[in-house]
């Protein structure tokens, strides 16, 4: 349910969040609103390009998860390729070259085959423990690893990591930090909303997949990045 209290937009759960008194987490009330707006069908037809008239493009990043056959193909899944390199410029961002031939041909791409080895490849974020995506786990190692390479931010980081593992690691860049603030971990406070209210928010993404009629080889978690940054960037935010 959603009310204010004092002005504060508030919103409440009959079942169990895991958050005390039955109230959903920060990250939970804003998702939950964000995904309650008029416009995100639309929003995601137009970024995807389901329904577009004749002639009508839809976004390059609808191209995300699936430029050749994915990511986290079985044959492909622990090591990052040069398609998957391609893949993350299509949302608009680029790993240096050094970076990119230290992946394909270095010693940063065996670390890194190996970190991706020990995440799971076949699991959707609210279906994963906690510790899947804590500190120190080898997603957050991979993640760090990456960040440590000159000019890889914590963007780009992220955006190779969500095209190895689309299902359970999300994409998460400037715009959908202003829309939805600065957790201190951004992917165990999504975990956490994810769960909670008995996966109310998960199964709000799957109804959105499905009316927009897209494929379920689009992961819940994409529907949930794009829905978000096409809402805020309608509203015009000069995101910092």
């Amino acid at each position: 349910m959603i009310s204010m209290k004092d002005g504060v937009l508030m919103v409440t759960s009959t079942a169990a969040s895991g958050v005390p008194g039955g109230a959903l987490s920060p990250l939970g009330q804003r998702l939950r609103v964000l995904l309650s707006s008029e416009r995100v069908i639309g929003d995601l037809r137009r970024y995807f390009g389901t329904g577009l008239p004749p002639g009508g493009m839809p976004f390059t990043g609808s191209r995300f998860e699936h430029l050749a056959g994915g990511g986290d193909r079985p044959e492909i899944a622990d090591r990052i390729t040069a398609e998957d390199l391609v893949a993350v410029q299509t949302l608009s961002v680029t790993v240096p070259a050094p970076v990119a031939l230290d992946i394909l041909e270095g010693r940063l791409g065996v670390r890194l085959s190996g970190l991706l080895h020990a995440i799971p490849r076949d699991m959707d974020m609210v279906d994963a423990d906690a510790t899947v995506v804590a500190d120190d786990s080898p997603a957050d190692q991979a993640w760090r690893l990456l960040c440590e390479q000159h000019g890889v931010n914590w963007v780009i980081a992220g955006k190779v990591l969500a095209r190895k593992r689309p299902r359970l690691l999300p994409v998460y860049d400037r715009v959908v930090r202003c829309a939805v603030g600065r957790p201190p971990s951004f992917w165990l406070a999504l975990h956490a909303a994810l769960r909670e209210d008995d996966a109310a928010l998960h199964r709000r993404l799957l109804e959105l997949r499905q009316a927009t009629g897209l494929p379920e080889t689009v992961s819940a978690l994409r529907v949930c990045d794009v829905a978000v940054w096409m809402n805020h960037r309608a509203l015009g935010h000069a995101c910092p």
